[in-house]
């Protein structure tokens, strides 16, 4: 009898590693994901499934974007080389990467192609004839946040805004 609770036992065990092992890529992208730099699409697609947007950029390279919007506050980018290689894995909603928007400079498409489409609704304001693409992240790794970006009428980026994600606050959760 106690060899078959210790069969058991060690199948468990056993069920539960290869468990925590496969979701090491879920729970650890970013880590998971900078292990595969140098290795083809394949295994990048392997590892984290089809990706949310495709980019093909300006010099000859491709961004793959994983986006956990509109509810998490990750979207994870995958850059190739014209080989298809992998150059590097990293969050694309950071407070670093969102910082590195031009305004007056970056367009919608420039957007779409660092930080991936956006999943939230887009909102549109007349009077200040404002476009307004929304992402969840987490500010400085700790706040949960809305980075919002404003295009004018010509797609030109003119402003960008951080506001607290209602979301997480308590006091406006019942407002939606």
């Amino acid at each position: 009898m106690n060899s078959v609770i210790a069969k058991g036992a060690c199948r468990l065990v056993l069920a539960l590693g290869v468990a925590m092992l496969s979701a090491c890529a879920t729970l650890m992208p970013e880590q998971e994901g900078t292990r595969l730099v140098g290795q083809p699409q394949a295994a990048v697609q392997a590892m984290f499934g089809p990706p949310t947007d495709v980019f093909p950029l300006r010099e000859g390279t491709t961004r793959w974007i994983y986006s956990k919007q509109p509810m998490g506050q990750y979207a994870y980018g995958a850059d190739f080389d014209r080989n298809g290689n992998l150059t590097a894995f990293r969050n694309m909603l950071s407070t670093p990467e969102l910082y590195k928007a031009q305004v007056n400079t970056w367009t919608r498409r420039d957007v779409a192609e660092h930080f991936g489409m956006t999943r939230l609704p887009v909102s549109y304001y007349p009077r200040m004839r404002n476009e307004v693409w929304s992402y969840r992240f987490r500010h400085e790794d700790v706040w949960p946040s809305l980075f919002h970006f404003y295009f004018d009428d010509a797609g030109v980026l003119r402003r960008t805004q951080i506001t607290p994600d209602p979301l997480y606050d308590p006091d406006e959760r019942r407002l939606f």
